[in-house]
């Protein structure tokens, strides 16, 4: 669900696919059959809908995934915000691969995909009507091909996680929680464009808790963390993918540290509640 339906970068038809693909992509499976189902709200016009739909079946073509089944129900006016998308992915993993919290190990660098916060501050400009200098436009696409190129050149990847709500802060302290450890990070090292980064700014947030529809962070082997970065930057989707940090030990208190621009240190934090409804 996100509200407005229609934003500048996507739309709820392409959020629903790339998210469950997405989804998929990060345990290493890859993307191949879909369902939906769709609660439409009275009064939604047919060529709304449409535009809807055919952005569904464009982002389906790219990860060649087919839709194999789905449903339909109407409900009355004000009773749906519009519309509501419901899908649901199957994929499959191939031999030997084993991608899971439960592999991050110590010495693995930690590595984002790109610049953060573009999808969450993108929806929140749209459905506020803020006016920025610099326009925002949200990150959502597929992850799989960055996947797929990763395990292709033979990299030896322990953990993934996409950047949805809570951003992500929150999917390092949740994965530094599953797996047991600490990670430092280096919060200077992180990429935030000047659009997010002055639109936070202005608005009090945190680029780190903002939602993202295109990023994900990926643990991988430190002696490897060159091959992934140049497999990685040859994407347009991973184009801007750096090393932000790196996992240190195990620890009976898994925590993620940051450390600031001025050589101080914070602890990174899960955001508490959610910052914005109705995004992904």
């Amino acid at each position: 669900m996100v509200r407005p339906l229609l934003f500048p970068g996507g739309d709820i038809g392409r959020l629903a696919v790339c998210g469950t693909a997405n989804d998929l992509a990060m345990s290493g499976a890859r993307p191949r059959y879909l369902s939906c189902a769709l609660i439409i709200e009275e009064g939604l016009p047919f060529a709304e809908l449409g535009a809807i739909l055919g952005s569904m079946a464009d982002s389906a073509r790219e990860l060649g995934m087919a839709l194999v089944t789905g449903d339909t129900k109407v409900v009355e006016k004000g009773s749906g915000d519009g519309l509501y998308i419901n899908t649901s992915g199957v994929g499959s993993i191939a031999d030997g691969v084993d991608i899971a919290p439960q592999r991050i190990a110590g010495g693995d660098l930690v590595i984002v995909s790109g610049d953060i916060g573009r999808h969450g501050m993108a929806v929140m400009a749209q459905r506020e009507s803020l006016q920025f200098e610099n326009p925002l436009h949200s990150d959502c696409a597929p992850l799989w091909p960055a996947v797929e190129a990763l395990l292709a050149a033979g990299v030896e990847v322990h953990c993934l996680r996409d950047l949805t709500r809570g951003g992500l802060a929150t999917a390092l302290v949740e994965l530094a929680e599953s797996a047991g450890r600490c990670m430092e990070v280096d919060e200077a090292a992180i990429p935030v464009s000047a659009a997010v980064s002055g639109a936070c700014e202005m608005l009090g947030m945190d680029p780190c808790h903002v939602a993202n529809e295109g990023r994900f962070v990926a643990f991988v082997a430190e002696h490897q963390g060159d091959r992934a970065l140049r497999v990685l930057r040859r994407l347009p989707v991973a184009a801007a993918g750096c090393v932000i940090g790196r996992v240190t030990q195990s620890s009976a208190r898994p925590r993620v540290i940051g450390r600031t621009a001025l050589g101080s240190q914070r602890l990174m934090e899960r955001l508490p509640g959610e910052l914005l409804p109705r995004i992904c």
